[in-house]
C-alpha cells in the first residue's frame, strides 16, 4: 500500500474492514451539479415575482385562455342575442321549427304542452334556470346534467337550438292540460318576453 493510499484510508475501522475515502466519479458529480442548477433555474421561471419569467402556470394559464377564446371565436352560437331569440316568437317559418323540435326532443319530459313531466313546468312564471331569454337559451345549449336535461347543442344544429330555446319562451303564460307544480324563482314579469306572460 503506497502513501498516497495511506492518506486516503480513513481511521475507524469495524470488524477488520477499514474504510477507504473514494471521490465519486465525475460524471456523477456534474450530473448532481447539473441537477441543482436546473432546479433553480427552474424556480426562477416557475414561480411568479420570483425570477425572471411569469412561470410556467401563468403561461399555462394563459395558453388554455387563448385556446377557451379560439373554441367560443369558433361556436355558431357564440353570437346569439336576446334579440334573435325573441324574433323566433314572430317569424311563423321559425316558430314551427321550433314547436317540431321541441315535440320531437323535448316533450319526452316537459310534454308537448310545456306543462312539465320530469323535467319542469315552463309555462309559468318559475324558473329553475332562469327565465330571461338568454338563460332559456344556456340551459338549452349546455344542458343540466345533474338534472339529466342533455346538452342539446352537441346534438342539434345550431338552428335548432336557437329556435327550440325561442319556441320555449313562448310558451310561458300558456295554460297546459295538466301543469306541473312551479319549481325555482318567480321571474319578475316586467323581465318576460312582450306576449310570452
Amino acid at each position: 500500500m503506497s502513501e498516497r493510499d495511506e492518506d486516503r484510508l480513513l481511521d475507524h475501522e469495524y470488524d477488520g474492514i477499514r474504510e477507504y475515502d473514494n471521490p465519486l466519479p465525475r460524471w456523477w458529480l456534474a450530473t448532481l451539479w447539473g441537477t441543482v442548477i436546473f432546479a433553480v433555474l427552474y424556480a426562477l421561471n416557475v414561480i411568479p415575482g420570483l425570477g425572471w419569467g411569469r412561470g410556467w402556470i401563468a403561461n399555462y394559464a394563459a395558453d388554455s385562455s387563448a385556446a377557451a377564446q379560439r373554441a367560443a371565436a369558433s361556436d355558431p352560437l357564440a353570437g346569439v342575442t336576446e334579440a334573435t331569440l325573441l324574433a323566433v316568437a314572430t317569424t311563423p317559418a321559425q316558430l314551427e321549427a321550433g314547436r317540431t323540435a321541441f315535440g320531437t326532443y323535448c316533450a319526452a319530459c316537459h310534454l308537448t304542452d310545456g306543462g312539465g313531466s320530469i323535467g319542469p313546468n315552463l309555462t309559468d312564471a318559475y324558473w329553475i334556470h332562469g327565465g330571461r331569454p338568454l338563460d332559456v337559451f344556456a340551459t338549452v345549449k349546455n344542458g343540466v346534467l345533474d338534472k339529466g336535461m342533455p346538452a342539446w347543442a352537441a346534438s342539434l344544429s345550431p338552428d335548432q337550438v336557437i329556435v327550440v330555446a325561442g319556441y320555449v319562451l313562448t310558451l310561458r303564460g300558456t295554460t297546459p292540460a295538466q301543469p306541473k307544480a312551479p319549481q325555482g324563482t318567480h321571474v319578475d314579469s316586467t323581465a318576460a318576453p312582450a306576449g310570452t306572460d
